[in-house]
């Protein structure tokens, strides 16, 4: 079983807000409402900054722009970032019936493995951006977490709550879910990403597998 990190194990779109919205502040630019950066949580720094600034990668000064968002945002990436209700439950049945998971992130491992520890996630593998040299939606990560966890990617199935989770489970021969309490995008709509499985909630997916 593998998942994705921001928007489907954890809510961690609070402390991406509050870093920019920190940068706003030493603009001297007002706070835009968290509801502005709540669809964009699963894009990070790129999403982001796209709400604070209207800037995206490849514009002059962006990568200037992203390199002070990590900054920031690594210094409060504790203050409010949670595990959702119910995914701590869902974990423990995974482990009480003898099934390994693990977690693929766009997220890089500077950010990804200290979280992890700090929220009591014990994956069997944790698989960042910069991990493989790819991001989903490449299939590369994926394939590696399967490698690390010791099972065939065909067994495996992939939890996420952005179209690239999608795009990329199946391009790793996975089956995958869409976590639907997660970010998704704006306007997104995740009937159309052809995934096997659609979630309501954290514990439907034991559930979905006939665990208890």
């Amino acid at each position: 079983m593998l998942y994705d990190l921001d928007g489907t194990l954890i809510d961690s779109v609070a402390d991406l807000a509050a870093a920019a919205n920190a940068m706003r502040a030493g603009r001297g630019l007002e706070p835009l409402p968290f509801a502005a950066y709540r669809p964009h949580g699963g894009s990070g720094a790129r999403g982001m900054l796209g709400q604070a600034f209207g800037v995206s990668p490849g514009a002059a000064g962006y990568d200037a722009l992203k390199r002070e968002f990590l900054d920031v945002y690594e210094g409060l990436m504790f203050d409010s970032t949670r595990v959702f209700e119910g995914m701590a439950a869902e974990l423990d049945g995974l482990a009480d019936s003898g099934l390994a998971w693990g977690i693929v992130t766009n997220k890089a491992e500077r950010f990804a493995l200290p979280l992890a520890r700090a929220l009591g996630l014990q994956a069997g593998a944790i698989i960042g951006g910069d991990t493989t040299g790819h991001t989903k939606p490449h299939p590369a990560p994926l394939l590696e977490a399967a490698r690390r966890l010791g099972v065939s990617p065909q067994s495996c199935l992939y939890v996420g709550d952005d179209e690239r989770d999608i795009v990329a489970g199946r391009a790793a021969g996975m089956a995958t879910a869409v976590a639907t309490w997660g970010y998704l995008g704006p306007q997104a709509d995740h009937r159309r990403w052809g995934a096997d499985l659609a979630l309501a909630a954290p514990g439907h997916l034991l559930k979905s597998l006939g665990l208890p």
